[in-house]
């Protein structure tokens, strides 16, 4: 590609960017947001939508935090003050982590039909309450209606799968010699923490309370702070579907709340999702005081459009997997590979992507969202000015998009960036509505990208062809791949497999792998001869075991 700067073919409707000062509770929501900000108030004790502090949820009690430091939480698309999330005191959290040691005692002891019970009832509740969830996320996240409904609804699959949790526990016995058994049976770690991030508020909450606590954990949670409700209205209906207290704990805030789940003693095992940065001081912390770790954390995840693929199907793929959720996922399309005459696409591609509704989530046929904050906004920019500035092209610009009637919402605009793989837009992770497009002249020079970038979460290759996809799945170095796919995260009934830069840890979450996290194998080898009810003289004879 040529490093001589082209014109912008399609600019978006422009503003002055600016960073708006938060606006009283609920004076600027549509009436339609308003009105779910206050049934959320009303109908929930943990959380608020109109202003109100969020509560710490402990020992079966929401109780009101004593903190002198507090977070606002903002609604992305008019800046609303929604709700104020506290820095969990020292004392708060040690309280939390009592009060899941507590817990512990009786809940590893109860059946694993107990266990079955509640996870069933959790399950018939979240759908009950799906769409007050889904509100809350719209409010807080930023989502579309439909999208925070997804959100919920990948979460409750593995709350489903869960429901099998006495197979799934199944040990093993074997009569090892005459007369000798051996088992292996597996047992709860204790307490354990799950740290979630803002991006999936209610999914990534539903990863871990059902595996942790169906397994006979004990957990300390610590949703996001820029969008606690979802993961407050969870705990809610768990103590509804019968959770006795103490089992799940919920405390909020940033590093400080981090550190202590990184440092304290009792709790045995963690999982983040998140970014790298605090990825990677989590893992670091938690294991120098022999703690379990699992942490998703970037990516930049490649799609390989072969010339022979299905066109609309391809194209139609890449633009909701890039532009979804404002581009806010961990599994987001973020880099189009075009091979060969596949390059010949890239303005209709752009067209398609132009055409894209960016509003507030409960407006009419919106299909994307604000992000998530003003300073994720400034930082997408600067990202696609840095493409400016070294050379790339732009044929689709989405900086400073205006939507009517919100003019404080932190909107960006569906963005293409023809790149190449040295320039910081390729190389960092953008988490923004910005697909990045690389040429291609063959199969082995996408190959050769693909495996060069050092995240490894997914990829997918769009083809018509038997023997290029599975060639591809056979060579690329990437934990998930997707064959005419587009977001290829695997269903809770098998694991996450993000690898590379992705993830560190050994044991993956959810499936097999999330059993296998949250438990510790206890081996017992147990003699009763039958001859020692009538025999009387012992053996000194070194055992054999024959």
């Amino acid at each position: 590609m040529s490093p001589a700067k082209l014109p912008r073919t399609q600019v978006l409707r422009r503003r002055s960017f600016a960073t708006a000062a938060p606006r009283p509770p609920l004076s600027a929501l549509s009436a339609t947001a308003r009105a779910k900000a206050e049934q959320i108030t009303a109908e929930w004790r943990g959380t608020s939508a109109s202003g109100e502090s969020t509560k710490n949820f402990i020992g079966g009690e929401f109780v009101k935090s004593k903190a002198s430091q507090w977070i606002d939480v903002l609604d992305p698309a008019t800046q609303t003050l929604l709700t104020r999330v506290p820095e969990t005191t020292a004392a708060e959290f040690e309280q939390a982590v009592d009060a899941a040691s507590q817990a512990y005692k009786s809940w590893s002891r109860s059946s694993v039909i107990t266990r079955q019970r509640f996870v069933m009832e959790l399950q018939h509740l979240l759908r009950k309450n799906a769409d007050s969830i889904a509100s809350s996320i719209v409010l807080e996240q930023g989502k579309t209606v439909p999208d925070a409904h997804g959100d919920l609804l990948r979460g409750l699959q593995v709350v489903e799968t869960a429901c099998g949790i006495p197979t799934a526990l199944l040990g093993e016995t074997l009569e090892v010699s005459k007369d000798m058994d051996t088992s292996v049976r597996r047992l709860p770690l204790g307490v354990c923490a799950s740290i979630a991030p803002f991006n999936f508020p209610a999914m990534i909450p539903l990863w871990t309370i059902p595996m942790a606590i169906a397994t006979g954990n004990t957990l300390v949670l610590k949703p996001s702070e820029r969008d606690p409700g979802a993961a407050m209205m969870i705990a809610e209906l768990c103590q509804r579907a019968g959770l006795p207290a103490g089992v799940l704990n919920v405390v909020h805030g940033t590093a400080s709340t981090v550190n202590s789940i990184c440092d304290h003693p009792s709790i045995k095992a963690i999982s983040f999702v998140g970014g790298d940065r605090a990825g990677k001081h989590i893992y670091e912390r938690g294991r120098k005081t022999g703690k379990r770790v699992q942490a998703n954390m970037g990516a930049k995840n490649h799609a390989v459009i072969m010339p022979d693929a299905n066109k609309n199907h391809a194209l139609n793929s890449l633009i909701g997997a890039a532009f979804g959720a404002a581009g806010q996922r961990c599994m987001a399309i973020s880099v189009a590979v075009l091979v060969g005459n596949a390059q010949s696409w890239l303005p209709e591609l752009c067209e398609r992507a132009r055409k894209l509704n960016v509003n507030q989530g409960f407006e009419k046929d919106v299909d994307f969202g604000p992000v998530i904050s003003p300073s994720a906004k400034q930082r997408i920019l600067g990202l696609i000015a840095s493409a400016d500035e070294e050379g790339g092209i732009i044929p689709l610009d989405g900086r400073d998009y205006e939507v009517p009637g919100y003019p404080d919402g932190n909107w960006v605009g569906p963005t293409v960036i023809e790149a190449t793989t040295d320039m910081r837009c390729y190389r960092e992770e953008i988490f923004g509505p910005v697909l990045i497009v690389v040429r291609a002249d063959t199969l082995d020079d996408a190959l050769a990208i693909v495996n060069a970038n050092p995240y490894g979460n997914g990829t997918a290759i769009f083809t018509q062809s038997g023997a290029t996809a599975r060639r591809y799945e056979r060579e690329v170095e990437v934990g998930q791949v997707g064959i005419n796919v587009p977001i290829p995260v695997p269903l809770p009934m098998f694991s996450w497999s993000g690898n590379k830069g992705s993830f560190l840890g050994d044991v993956p979450f959810y499936g097999r792998g999330g059993i296998d996290f949250y438990t510790q194998n206890k081996t017992t080898t147990a003699l009763w001869k039958a001859e020692d009810a009538i025999g009387n003289k012992a053996s000194v004879d070194m055992p054999t075991h024959h």
